[in-house]
């Protein structure tokens, strides 16, 4: 039985275009210098003296690598391919890559020493503004040197589709433990299956579409089957598009930060003490995550003025933010550890103030509307739906792709991730990761995305935006210090 991609992803799938790809990643920042006195080959004194069995792996490119094949048992999808059906009589299906070689998806890049923040988000921007190869499973790692201090920072990058709500992890997330001792995994024997050829994906597909709705004769004379059910797949897709344009009609403010510029992607960071956003939190009675929205505020309003001094900046700009950190009732699991990439969730759509100019009362408004808008059920969204989830088929997926997109350019300017809760330390092999950031998806129509990570008492906060739209985007990050300097002088 064929492992065909759900409805979402297939979506994503095939929302990629010449213009953007549904793309994300992460970017850990590790110290090897903290455990250099335990590297691979060399003997760890035991209790009488003698040299320990017990070792600690180095961590260089042969040794990343021995991992990630250790570990991808538990991300399967990362050794398939997606294949799709013949004239898109169904969805596409995952396929063992018989080819697969796990050397050209982790690669080994370097810095000009010392390598600073520009150097490395730079190298970022243009790993991200590439497209996937899609003859082969949509991943890519890279081992980055060069860093100050002899750090090291792992990339990763992988397709949206291979990652959804029901428990797929990113690779970054797979090889990080939450103690300096690595895991290790039984070894695994992998042997690919064989590929279905193109003639029995279209004879799966065929008889999928016959045996859903039964008999054909039946279906034809009573009316049910197929034919109802395509009727009732219309009537609901009907209603989900009244749904859409219900949201249109109060939809986000027109900004350009809904262009679209260019192929090329821009990247950088910033960070903020995490210590000092709750004592602001406290100080205004409102929560860290009200602050990280304010601190997004001040950065937008910030940019608006770079690019045109004279100018009143619009009222708001209208964000989706992930509803859990408002409930945290609506996670999968409700004790789960928190993760940096949570995907598939609950979110709801908010207004950021940034044409107020003073920074408490622009606070107090993120926090007052925030708490309004996710307790409103015309501001919830579960994240982009493909119009026609119940068919199999995806006959026109590029016309499909180009509605979607189209529906959902108004729905809002900037999409920002934020975490529920604080992620706990993390290693590498049992090298402390000492930054995480999230690289978020940057789809078409939209010239910005943001993400928050909270993690070793830093609020780690990431931007990717459209080169073309956003040519100044380092600028930002001097925005965040700006932004959150101004709410703890006003504290």
């Amino acid at each position: 039985m064929v492992n065909r991609l759900s409805p979402r992803d297939a979506m994503y799938y095939f929302l990629d275009d010449s213009r953007s790809t549904t793309h994300l990643g992460a970017l850990l920042v590790v110290d090897p210098c903290a455990g250099e006195g335990k590297k691979s080959g060399d003997p760890t004194p035991g209790e009488n003296g003698t040299a320990s069995a017990t070792r600690r792996p180095a961590l260089d490119y042969q040794s990343l690598v021995s991992l990630v094949e250790n570990r991808l048992q538990l991300a399967p999808r990362y050794r398939q391919v997606v294949r799709e059906v013949t004239l898109g009589l169904a969805r596409p299906v995952w396929v063992d890559d018989r080819d697969f070689d796990i050397n050209f998806h982790i690669r080994r890049s370097g810095l000009p020493r010392p390598g600073g923040p520009a150097d490395l988000a730079e190298l970022i921007s243009r790993v991200m503004s590439r497209p996937l190869d899609r003859t082969r499973p949509l991943w890519e790692m890279y081992l980055i040197e060069g860093l100050a201090d002899g750090r090291l920072a792992i990339l990763t990058k992988s397709h949206r589709c291979l990652i959804d709500s029901s428990g797929d992890p990113e690779i970054s997330e797979v090889i990080c433990d939450l103690t300096d001792e690595p895991e290790q995994l039984p070894e695994e024997l992998w042997m690919p299956g064989s590929p279905p050829g193109s003639a029995n994906l279209v004879v799966g597909a065929l008889a999928e579409a016959m045996a859903r709705p039964g008999d054909l004769v039946e279906t034809m004379v009573h009316g049910n089957g197929l034919v109802s059910e395509v009727r009732s797949v219309v009537g609901r897709t009907v209603r989900r598009a009244g749904d859409v344009v219900g949201q249109l009609t109060d939809s986000a403010p027109r900004s350009p930060l809904n262009n679209t510029g260019t192929t090329t992607r821009t990247f950088t960071t910033a960070s903020v003490p995490r210590r000092d956003c709750a004592k602001i939190a406290e100080h205004h009675n409102c929560t860290v995550n009200d602050v990280e929205l304010a601190i997004i505020s001040g950065v937008v309003r910030r940019w608006m003025l770079s690019v045109d001094p004279a100018a009143v900046p619009a009222d708001t700009v209208r964000v989706v933010i992930p509803l859990s950190p408002r409930d945290p009732g609506v996670e999968v699991e409700a004790g789960a550890e928190p993760g940096w990439i949570n995907l598939g969730k609950p979110s709801f759509v908010t207004d950021l103030p940034v044409g107020e100019s003073n920074p408490t009362v622009r606070l107090a408004q993120v926090a007052g509307l925030a708490e309004r808008y996710a307790q409103s059920s015309r501001r919830m969204s579960t994240g982009p739906s493909p119009l026609f989830p119940e068919l199999g088929m995806v006959p026109f997926a590029d016309f499909s792709s180009r509605a979607f997109r189209s529906l959902d350019s108004r729905a809002y300017n900037v999409p920002v991730a934020m975490s529920t809760s604080p992620v706990a330390d993390r290693f590498v092999l049992g090298v402390p990761v000492r930054e995480i950031f999230y690289i978020p998806v940057l789809v078409s129509q939209r010239a910005l995305a943001v993400s928050v990570v909270e993690y070793g008492d830093r609020l780690q906060f990431s931007f990717m935006a459209d080169r073309g739209v956003i040519s100044d985007l380092p600028v930002l990050a001097d925005y965040v210090t700006e932004s959150f300097e101004e709410l703890l002088i006003t504290d």
